[in-house]
């Protein structure tokens, strides 16, 4: 018999699959190149860094009455990054420094929060000491360190909790996000051995529940799932998602990822329903459909708000209803009556897909490069738009896996991988951000 030739339907799914893997092609290169042009970035910087400190030559005519303050407001991943970055590019003539103005005892390392709510012993290993050695690229001195709360703004000034008042001549907020019921999201003091005790004592409340809830089936929702079934196998694990799927704002490759995990844990999963707050008793939740679950352990993963509190004084316009600030493509403040102030991180509404600290390092360089252009007398040019690898998202399933996900909004690159420390990526963040882990300098001091 003559060999028969594949029908128009068997040619279609091999079509769809050769056009899958060029894609995941195409996606593999375009994560290398990121990659490259990320090492590029920081090494041409760092160089720029070092020429320009060689070549500084004061300027005797400004005295201390004429230095300008770059004001940044807030030291989370983006405030920080900002102040880095600045650090390393503004004048060396001493016109002007770069003041930081942070609530928080130390750098509270957020995406281990999940795991340290559930496996005890490491909780110090989530607050790093904010040193000036992160400062490096820039003089001695530059960056001068406040540890306080801004409650306030004026166009000329930031006003302080203390109640002093620091001129600036640029600003940039920096002041990210909050949740009303703090863990496992933010912590919600300022404090370092406050935030241990508040993590230590959910670590006592998932030990000695019963049947865990789990509101929230995003990121940090699904890790405290997932980690608390892992720890403890004999309990109840329950999550809780309004939408119709586990992480739901990524890839199906992701999120099948994720119910692959819950299922092998033994997670039970609830979609589509929401928990009413008021119904937690202590015994038992009711879902908006009505239904009642037991429950003796709740915690919430939902309900993340942008911090822009401070600027209803100085632009309320400027607050959208999401409560983020309203930016500019080059992330000033949307207000032309405020060309010096700038928006990055959490609490800007940039419009991306997936809010990390890629997203919020990559707005602080756009930022800071603006405002040393406009500290030179030129345009603030440089603007942000979404980049290829602001969509990575590193997601744990239980105490020793993980999936590393890759999405452009069409393909997607899924790398599972095994966990070996139960600390995470605590080690290299504490040297990233030039600190010795895990020994512990107390607050920022010169």
């Amino acid at each position: 018999m003559p060999k028969q030739l594949p029908t128009m339907a068997e040619k279609t799914p091999q079509r769809i699959t050769l056009l899958q893997r060029l894609r995941k092609a195409i996606l593999f290169l375009r994560l290398v190149g990121y990659g490259l042009r990320t090492y590029y970035n920081f090494f041409s910087r760092s160089l720029s860094a070092q020429i320009a400190n060689r070549r500084a030559t004061p300027d005797p005519s400004i005295g201390p009455s004429d230095v300008k303050n770059i004001v940044i407001v807030g030291a989370a991943f983006s405030g920080l990054y900002a102040a880095r970055l600045l650090a390393g590019a503004v004048p060396r003539n001493g016109r002007y420094r770069i003041v930081v103005i942070e609530p928080n005892s130390h750098f509270n390392f957020t995406w281990v929060f999940p795991r340290f709510c559930v496996v005890d012993g490491h909780e110090h290993k989530a607050f790093i000491p904010y040193s000036p050695d992160f400062f490096d690229m820039g003089p001695k001195g530059l960056v001068q360190w406040v540890r306080d709360r801004v409650t306030e703004l004026t166009r000329e000034s930031v006003i302080l909790r203390s109640g002093e008042a620091i001129p600036y001549e640029y600003l940039i907020i920096a002041t990210g996000s909050n949740v009303a019921d703090g863990l496992p999201s933010r912590a919600g003091v300022e404090d370092k051995e406050e935030a241990i005790e508040l993590l230590k004592a959910m670590q006592n409340r998932v030990k000695n529940a019963s049947h865990i809830v789990v509101a929230g089936g995003g990121a940090a929702g699904v890790e405290t799932a997932t980690d608390a079934k892992d720890h403890y196998p004999d309990k109840s694990v329950t999550i809780v998602h309004s939408r119709q799927a586990l992480m739901h704002r990524f890839g199906n490759g992701l999120q099948q990822g994720t119910s692959e995990a819950m299922e092998r844990l033994g997670v039970e999963v609830i979609l589509g329903e929401k928990v009413l707050p008021e119904s937690v008793d202590g015994k038992y939740i009711t879902l908006s459909s009505g239904k009642k679950i037991e429950c003796d352990c709740f915690i919430n993963c939902t309900g993340q708000k942008p911090a822009s509190g401070i600027v209803a004084s100085l632009a309320p316009n400027a607050i959208a209803p999401s409560g983020h600030i309203r930016v500019k493509p080059n992330l000033q403040i949307d207000d032309d009556s405020l060309p010096n102030v700038y928006v990055c991180g959490d609490v800007a509404q940039a419009e991306v897909r997936n809010p990390n600290s890629r997203v919020a390092a990559r707005q602080a360089e756009i930022c800071a490069d603006n405002v040393v252009r406009a500290v030179k007398g030129k345009t603030p040019k440089y603007i942000f738009t979404e980049g290829f690898g602001d969509g990575v998202i590193k997601l744990t399933l239980g105490l020793d896996r993980s999936i590393t996900q890759y999405f452009d909004g069409k393909s997607e690159l899924l790398f599972p991988a095994e966990e070996p420390d139960l600390d995470l990526m605590c080690k290299g963040t504490w040297a990233a951000m030039g600190a010795r882990p895990f020994e512990d300098t107390g607050v920022y001091s010169e």
